[in-house]
């Protein structure tokens, strides 16, 4: 697919969400440069952040790092308005986006989104009148392209489509894993999209890092088709063999995550049958996992009333999966929770499962955890 200015759209996209961080928290501005400019070097044009991410520092970061050092036609900028993360009323909503813009300095967004549609906040993005404000900046020339990124069932997923036909493309999770998943139902999604004729950009490709380094059983089917490969290669390469796909995003949060990632698209090359049927071996394996399939976004703790880390407590119990009571897995669990909520401390007020991506049953996880006291 080519943008606006009639360039053909590098398949990898740089995912703006995991920027490398210095020790003091914020963002590591210089690294992200030197990944900004290994990316267009390559042939990279497609950025994506949004309003929330690392509460604005993301969009502040990419105008120093390309806006203040590229030409406009040498990127293509994607970021998102959020009506349901936070407190909001629709002025604040709408607000958004012009502060994106400010933020940025891009002058116009390439390709807006309506950040997380799903079930449960769908209702606000209506209120609020969002659609058609995305639409007005549209046909002032502000936006060029505007669709959404999405977090719910095929069923709700045509339903929107039919409400919104005018939509000119959306961001979907489509990895290996969630494939064939009841909850997050990739395929069932991407072939929704695909029957509407809408180019898919793909988020999660690796899982939040998750099929960067998978069970050890999926490590041996993979080395076993290729040893050379890297895991995270074997997923890139997976989505980036569908049809219709616009962007696949990577949240690279170094250089050498960089490096890895261009290798695999400078010349792509799709699964061959033997590699399609080790992938469909690794996702058996997967679907036998007793993991807890969380990615690390975090949209879950910012309204937590008891302030629980529950993506750091979902770590620990998959490092110890069958044994969450030996003394390691205490002692880890001790540290992320110091100073914060534990396990026990939840309410059972429900807010993480609404704001949940993965669709986790989080308040019954949060009393596995507690084995970890």
């Amino acid at each position: 697919m080519k943008d606006h200015h009639g360039k053909e759209i590098f398949k990898l996209g740089f995912g703006l969400m995991r920027l490398p961080k210095l020790e003091d928290g914020s963002i590591d501005v210089e690294q992200t440069k030197v990944m900004a400019d290994k990316f267009i070097e390559a042939g990279g044009t497609y950025f994506d952040t949004a309003f929330v991410y690392d509460n604005g520092g993301s969009e502040d970061a990419f105008r120093k790092a390309v806006v203040e050092r590229y030409p406009r036609e040498s990127y293509t900028l994607a970021t998102k308005l959020n009506a349901w993360h936070g407190a909001h009323d629709e002025a604040s909503a709408k607000q958004e986006f012009f502060t994106s813009l400010e933020r940025t300095g891009a002058g116009y967004i390439d390709f807006y989104l309506l950040h997380a549609v799903q079930k449960d906040n769908v209702h606000l993005y209506d209120e609020y009148g969002i659609w058609d404000f995305v639409k007005e900046q549209r046909d002032k020339g502000l936006i060029k392209h505007w669709g959404f990124s999405f977090h719910s069932d095929a069923e709700f997923l045509e339903k929107l489509l039919a409400d919104h036909p005018d939509v000119d493309f959306i961001q979907l999770q489509l990895n290996y894993a969630d494939w064939e998943s009841e909850s997050v139902q990739s395929r069932r999604c991407y072939e929704v999209a695909r029957a509407h004729g809408l180019p898919v950009v793909v988020m999660e490709p690796i899982k939040g890092g998750k099929l960067a380094d998978p069970p050890q059983p999926v490590k041996d089917v993979l080395k076993a088709a290729d040893p050379d490969a890297t895991f995270a290669s074997w997923a890139l390469r997976y989505i980036g063999s569908k049809e219709g796909i616009l962007s696949i995003l990577s949240g690279m949060s170094n250089v050498e995550q960089m490096d890895q990632n261009l290798a695999v698209f400078k010349d792509f090359r799709p699964l061959d049958e033997k590699e399609d049927a080790a992938i469909k071996q690794a996702q058996k394996i997967i679907q036998e996992d007793l993991s807890i399939q969380c990615t690390g976004c975090r949209y879950c703790t910012d309204g937590c009333p008891m302030q629980i880390p529950i993506p750091d407590i979902f770590e620990v119990a998959n490092d110890h999966l069958l044994a969450l009571g030996n003394p390691r897995a205490r002692r880890q669990y001790a540290y992320v929770t110091k100073d914060k909520g534990k396990a026990s401390d939840c309410v059972q007020c429900g807010q993480c499962e609404g704001a949940c991506p993965q669709h986790l049953p989080i308040i019954k996880l949060l009393e596995d955890c507690r084995a970890m006291e």
